[in-house]
């Protein structure tokens, strides 16, 4: 096993529309979203990402959601876990979606 790897995510061509709106259609999910918008790879710490009220396995859960709908991409270094968004990926797959829902939630729900 290599120092980074990526955990299972759907290929590019395997992104579903419904399960991508349904991943997104929860207030902390859109949260996620908010913070992974700057392209950076983000820590899963809730406090990192302005979800301290939150249990980190809540966290984790919707994390998950997430990555198996496609959304993001977390990548494995050691017992570190990274997350990033698939950008490039869904606006491939759904041009305009991300820009979309960006520009309907400039602010993030807590």
């Amino acid at each position: 096993m290599s120092d980074d790897e990526r955990l299972p995510q759907p290929a590019t061509a395997d992104i579903d529309l419904v399960t991508v709106l349904h991943a997104l259609g929860d207030p902390v999910r859109m949260t996620l979203l908010l913070s992974y918008a700057d392209d950076a790879e983000h820590s899963c710490d809730p406090r990192d990402l302005g979800l301290d009220h939150l249990h980190k396995s809540t966290v984790s859960h919707h994390m998950r959601v997430l990555r198996e709908a496609g959304v993001t991409t977390t990548r494995v270094a050691g017992r570190n876990r990274f997350v990033s968004l698939r950008r490039a990926d869904l606006d491939t797959r759904f041009p305009g979606l991300l820009d979309a829902l960006l520009a309907g939630r400039a602010t993030p729900v807590r």
